[in-house]
């Protein structure tokens, strides 16, 4: 059968599933604020660090101090306006470039799930999630019954690339023939009620784990799609992300997960979700009307939204693999690892010492804790980037304290998932000449053993 990308991008579906995908990622985004707010996160990550950890580029993105409080107000009302399709095109837009912008503002605090949350609220910027069930229908007195067919396709497609090359990072011999990282943090789970003590200590049950892991992520996404089997693969969506967030402490990204694997749902299923809220809400409807597909999106989209979007799934494709630019394993180095949706699949410890040493001859030790927070400190102990950093921002320190000729060495010590630790950094290299770019870092020691896989 002949594919015909005009035929498809002019299908129209239901636009109840978008709907309440709209309604759940909004609501969990704002929770995800408040969370932030009364854990005290924001003062302690955000406000007390004299020192911020930056992204390669956004260097220029400041911290607010005491106005990052607003910032995460902003963030949080604008998921709720989301959440109530109210100035949608508005607020999503807010949403992305606050929550971007908060992610941006030191990445000691990066996890794969905040990125999910920012590419995705960006896609949700071109999607009609407000056509029905919203008060932006309520106040215009028109909603939408269809919407075309590839914005909810689009959901899935991310949906499906996350899960798939998660799954495809876990085929590597750490994960599959060693149980490593799970065969470290498993056990320590021992106070778990009914299986603490029990499967927590089996040296099988880490190996069934990482097995069923990989096989889940690669295969979930198919599940899913496939009607037949839908509901089973919902129901292990929500145990395996249930039994995680169990197991480790990773915030909203279980419960993000589940919401989002209900898009794939027919039409009815999202109808009886709106009719039980409308009943608890007593909320009434705008009149509804076809959606005009080629009068209100034809120019739009084939002109500037499609090639935009092909552009975006094409990055999410490709963008994982820049890894295999660098030489050096992954795991090591770390160059390409991040936005690559490679989920827990290390455990690293470093224990990293600087020597500052002066035109005068004069050299010292720094106590690193002077300087930056635990979380930081542990960040910085073992990611190449963090320490040419945390180098850099010493050198200044000291340059500005009155030392002529600064210069910046590392002696770091580094264990990756249960190995003896090893010599991470070259300890003859002045780091405070070196410079942050995205060619291979040289004075990076080589990794003496070998993990094979993707």
């Amino acid at each position: 059968m002949n594919f015909s990308l005009k035929t498809y991008l002019n299908k129209t579906t239901d636009a109840a599933p978008l709907a309440v995908f709209r309604i759940g990622f909004g609501l969990m985004m704002c929770y995800g604020m408040i969370r932030y707010w009364l854990k005290g996160w924001i003062e302690t990550i955000y406000i007390q660090p004299q020192f911020h950890f930056k992204y390669y580029g956004f260097e220029w993105v400041k911290t607010l101090g005491d106005y990052t409080y607003l910032l995460f107000l902003i963030c949080g009302l604008s998921a709720f306006f989301v959440a109530i399709g109210y100035k949608y095109r508005l607020a999503i837009i807010t949403f992305f470039i606050s929550f971007t912008y908060i992610e941006f503002m030191d990445k000691t605090t990066y996890l794969n799930h905040y990125y999910f949350i920012s590419i995705l609220s960006f896609l949700m910027i071109f999607l009609p999630a407000n056509a029905t069930f919203s008060l932006d229908n309520y106040t215009s007195k028109i909603s939408y019954k269809t919407i075309p067919k590839w914005t909810i396709d689009g959901i899935k497609l991310l949906l499906g690339i996350v899960y798939f090359y998660a799954g495809l990072a876990k085929i590597n011999s750490d994960w599959l023939l060693k149980a490593q990282p799970l065969k470290i943090w498993l056990p320590s789970k021992y106070d778990l009620p009914l299986i603490g003590d029990t499967l927590m200590q089996q040296e099988w049950f880490y190996y069934a784990m990482s097995w069923t892991g990989m096989l889940y992520d690669l295969l979930i996404p198919f599940f899913l799609l496939y009607k037949r089997t839908r509901v089973v693969a919902f129901i292990m969506v929500v145990f395996f992300h249930v039994f995680t967030r169990i197991l480790f402490p990773i915030g909203m990204f279980p419960f993000v997960m589940i919401v989002s694997a209900l898009i794939f749902f027919d039409a009815s299923f999202h109808h009886k979700i709106i009719s039980k809220i409308k009943s608890l809400l007593a909320f009434t409807s705008a009149k509804a009307k076809n959606i005009d597909y080629k009068t209100v999106y034809k120019v739009r989209y084939s002109k500037l939204l499609l090639p935009m979007l092909g552009l975006f799934f094409v990055v999410q494709l490709v963008f994982p693999f820049r890894y295999l630019l660098y030489p050096g394993e992954l795991f090591w180095t770390e160059e390409g690892y991040r936005l690559s949706w490679r989920v827990m699949l290390m455990e690293k410890m470093g224990n990293t010492t600087f020597k500052i040493k002066d035109g005068e001859g004069n050299s010292f030790l720094v106590n690193n804790s002077d300087f930056l927070t635990p979380l930081q400190e542990k960040q910085m102990s073992f990611q190449p980037d963090f320490i040419l950093e945390y180098a850099h921002y010493l050198g200044n320190h000291f340059t500005k304290q009155g030392h002529k000729g600064v210069e910046v060495y590392a002696k770091s010590y580094v264990a990756l998932n249960g190995r003896l630790s090893q010599l991470f950094i070259d300890e003859s290299v002045d780091l405070y000449q070196e410079k942050e770019s995205f060619k291979h870092k040289h004075w990076i020691l080589p990794f003496t053993d070998e993990i094979k896989g993707l």
